[in-house]
């Protein structure tokens, strides 16, 4: 009888292969900086390292106040982000956000999480209570469309910060509820809220809170990473107030806003202030709708059906 050749080594390997293939086993969960990426929203391949390891940009946890006659590191024409609950009032210097994009801070016993990307502009104040469960949020050190990817220390899930939603994760596609906050500068906010209290530099992390980071960044006409553009209507880094009124997408440039005082667009009027560079939004009924001052190529990379507000 004539025996059969035994297979080689390499034709082995082989043949394990197409079973290990065919049996769908083959690929791994995927893994970026430590984060298994599970029931993924968005595409994979456009999840990008933004340099930093996980936690490389430290949030900043146990946030300290003070008054705004302490903050001497301040400069009038800084801009803070504001938050107001329950009869108390702070301010978030975008000049420590910088360094750290991340603050989970509770105010008035109401817990909120005051987010920053510097490479979209986007300063944003979320409920941190999410399926009445309270959540603490770190920096991945991951980017979507140039804007930061958080994370949740209890579910390790992945949120997008403009998506406004998990991406990945056990929380995949659980949305993020966007507060109305303000957008000013540090001589408006300290006029308003004299007896307000600001985030103060004692933030336990050594960086350089005197200093401009990103400056270059924000003066040059290019963005830092790949960023899909579909609608050329504004050089990418104008600036807009964007906002989400009836599940559609509204953007407002500032340049004409600046001019104008006020615009009205899909049952939505925004009126802006070009000292203190505050946007305010209300809706048909009146009532406030929040905003996102926002580069126009982060805008339209996340909202690529929004409408842009013309005079």
């Amino acid at each position: 009888m004539k025996m059969k050749p035994r297979p080689s080594a390499i034709q082995a390997l082989l043949a394990f292969t197409a079973i290990f293939l065919t049996t769908g086993c083959a690929e791994e969960t995927p893994e970026r900086n430590g984060f298994k990426l599970t029931d993924l929203k968005i595409p994979l391949e456009e999840i990008l390292s933004g340099g930093p390891p996980r936690d490389g940009i430290p949030s900043i946890d146990k946030p300290k106040f003070i008054a705004p006659d302490k903050a001497d590191f301040m400069k009038d024409d800084d801009l803070v982000l504001s938050y107001s609950h329950d009869g108390k009032t702070r301010a978030y210097p975008l000049r420590i956000l910088v360094w750290h994009e991340i603050v989970n801070e509770t105010i008035a016993g109401k817990p909120i999480l005051v987010t920053y990307c510097p490479l979209c502009g986007t300063a944003m104040i979320f409920d941190r209570k999410i399926k009445d469960e309270v959540r603490t949020f770190g920096v991945s050190g991951m980017l979507y469309q140039s804007d930061v990817l958080m994370y949740d220390r209890q579910s390790e899930s992945l949120w997008s910060q403009l998506k406004m939603e998990a991406v990945s994760g056990p929380l995949s596609g659980s949305g993020l509820e966007l507060l109305p906050s303000a957008h000013l500068t540090w001589k408006a906010w300290k006029e308003k809220h004299p007896d307000g209290e600001v985030l103060s530099t004692d933030t336990g992390h050594g960086r350089n809170y005197d200093g401009e980071a990103y400056d270059a960044y924000f003066k040059s006409p290019n963005t830092m990473f790949p960023v899909p553009q579909t609608r050329d209507e504004l050089p990418k880094k104008d600036w807009v107030i964007g906002v989400i009124a009836g599940g559609k997408a509204i953007a407002f440039p500032v340049k004409t806003l600046a001019e104008k005082r006020e615009a009205r667009h899909g049952g939505v009027t925004v009126k802006y202030d070009p000292d203190s560079r505050l946007a305010t939004a209300t809706g048909s009924d009146g009532k406030e709708i929040p905003t996102t001052t926002v580069f126009w190529f982060a805008w339209q990379a996340f909202y690529p059906e929004t409408a842009l507000w013309k005079p």
